[in-house]
């Protein structure tokens, strides 16, 4: 059930429309505290979703809460699940994606 509801809220977070990424990371930040461990099953496939473009976004509202998402992940989870997530990402970045990234695993 939780890959269903995941697979259709992956793309709001990357959605052409700025207003509704920033949404959806928002209403991600408020879940994340809810669901905790019970999301190390889609966190692979949640990670990518919530770094890719909006950790390195000139907007500063998404970027805001694409950063805020990363931290209630690591406030909330078992840092444990984030480690191969943030590595592989990390890898790949550039910019300030990829020291915002590197900050956390370090």
């Amino acid at each position: 059930m939780l890959f269903q509801i995941f697979d259709a809220f992956k793309p709001r977070l990357h959605d052409s429309n700025s207003k509704v990424t920033q949404v959806a990371l928002e209403a991600m930040h408020r879940m994340i505290p809810l669901l905790k461990d019970n999301l190390s099953p889609v966190i692979n496939m949640l990670i990518p979703a919530v770094v890719d473009n909006n950790l390195n976004s000139k907007n500063p509202g998404i970027y805001a809460a694409a950063t805020s998402v990363i931290q209630a992940l690591c406030q909330h989870l078992d840092t444990s699940l984030l480690l191969q997530p943030f590595c592989t990402k990390a890898q790949f970045l550039s910019g300030k994606a990829k020291q915002d990234l590197t900050e956390k695993l370090a």
